[in-house]
């Protein structure tokens, strides 16, 4: 998961729990504060109440037209009565009609109460009462007074207002959300150029990073140009020493050849200095390479090399020297393809395998390649004797040869086979459809 679906993903999850809270705790606080309302009005309709009725010998009587006019229309929502020292009904609103009567709250004078109660048909209703003492004639009388208001418009309202709530949070979250994507892309584009660098500094178009970047990503960048410039450095040396030991050989090997001519042909100790003469040229070419391929991660940092012009070159050269034999060769290599290294690693290895393929085929070399799943196929075949199963591995190792009576030193496939390991890859000895052998190189692109 990137950076950014990570970020997104967290505040996403956090915003969901903190506007979820939010939301609860908003719509408590409203209805709390709905209720408080309603429980003042509940209260000032029971002071109404008490100031409108009018004591008798029987109890209290109230007018018939009351100042709040829902208490005389049935069904209104607002309902009201009035119960004695003994539970009994003194009095109910005509909006009461018909409505469950509730049980009787025990309430002293001066005592008030908030309730919610539920009726016999399953409607709730939110019920005020309050304890009076009237004080008319020789003995007090004691009534509760009681309001009850239905809950259905409470309910609707607060209904309402979780709804709105919900909308308004939704997009709020939305807003946030959107905003925190615009900022993550404006926060990492510096990655993606730092990282739009280094593919184009694998690719060979530049050397370094070039970029002006913020201080929390330029301590990476400048490790980075350091680290480049160090390798860049590193290889400048390491091809100025190749290239000052193959000239302080060139001329010592070029005595002894001479000396050597001078000899006389046939000699044992001719043949034997010429043997060991080109045991050594083999080894120190060898011993070249493998220094030049030891730090295998030069590659990533090295252009792309066109494979079909090297192996054009390479079977160019090696027709001229295999000329008496004829080779017929098929070259079915795209032009796209192309593999980052070093020049004069791939000229060695597909050199080694292309040598050897014109050294042991009867008349025809195929060459392939191909990408598959990110793995570089190179594969050489010959209508040669090819390989047995059983000798291919030890064919690979170094010194090993099929047949003594054909010249070489038996290190051309052990140098090709470490150089492709130097770059992850590996060499494989499978059987051609042409009948001899099918050398196959697997490189990571």
């Amino acid at each position: 998961m990137s950076l950014r679906a990570r970020v997104v993903a967290s505040a996403a999850a956090v915003l969901a729990v903190f506007i979820l809270l939010t939301s609860l705790a908003l719509e408590r606080a409203f209805r709390d504060t709905a209720e408080s309302s309603r429980e003042e009005r509940l209260l000032a309709q029971i002071f109404l109440l008490m100031a409108a009725a009018e004591a008798e010998n029987d109890g209290l009587v109230f007018p018939d037209a009351l100042a709040e006019a829902r208490f005389s229309l049935p069904g209104s929502g607002l309902y009201a009565r009035v119960f004695d020292m003994s539970n009994r009904l003194v009095w109910e609103s005509e909006s009461a009609m018909g409505i469950p009567e509730p049980s009787p709250m025990d309430l002293v004078p001066g005592q008030r109460r908030l309730e919610v109660r539920r009726s016999d048909d399953g409607a709730d209703y939110l019920v005020e009462g309050f304890g009076v003492s009237w004080e008319t004639g020789e003995l007090p009388r004691h009534y509760v007074f009681t309001v009850a208001e239905d809950m259905a418009a409470f309910n609707e309202e607060v209904g309402r207002f979780r709804g709105s709530l919900a909308v308004w949070l939704g997009a709020m979250a939305l807003l946030m959300l959107t905003a925190l994507v615009l900022i993550l892309a404006w926060g990492l584009a510096p990655l993606r150029r730092v990282s739009t660098e280094v593919a184009a500094i694998e690719s060979g178009n530049q050397a370094k990073i070039l970029g002006n970047y913020p201080s929390e990503i330029r301590a990476l960048t400048d490790n980075l140009n350091g680290l480049l410039a160090h390798e860049q450095a590193r290889q400048r040396r390491l091809d100025n020493a190749l290239g000052d030991l193959a000239h302080s050989l060139k001329t010592p090997l070029a005595v002894i050849r001479g000396a050597i001519g001078d000899l006389a042909a046939g000699n044992e100790t001719t043949l034997l200095v010429e043997e060991q003469l080109a045991r050594m040229d083999n080894i120190v070419a060898h011993q070249l390479q493998r220094a030049r391929t030891g730090g295998g991660q030069a590659a990533i940092l090295s252009p792309p090399l066109q494979i079909r012009r090297i192996a054009e070159r390479l079977i160019d050269s090696l027709s001229k020297v295999y000329r008496d034999k004829g080779v017929a060769v098929s070259l079915a290599i795209p032009e796209e393809i192309q593999l980052n290294g070093v020049e004069g690693d791939l000229m060695e290895m597909l050199g080694n395998l292309l040598d050897n393929a014109f050294k042991w085929c009867r008349s025809q070399v195929r060459i392939l390649c191909s990408v598959e799943k990110g793995t570089l196929i190179i594969a050489i075949e010959d209508d040669g004797p090819g390989i047995p199963p059983q000798d291919a591995a030890r064919l690979l190792g170094r010194g090993a040869r099929a047949d003594e009576a054909v010249p070489g030193h038996g290190i051309g496939l052990a140098m090709a086979r470490e150089i492709c390991e130097a770059y992850g890859g590996r060499l494989g000895v499978e059987g051609s459809t042409l009948g001899g052998a099918r050398l196959c190189l697997r490189l990571p692109t």
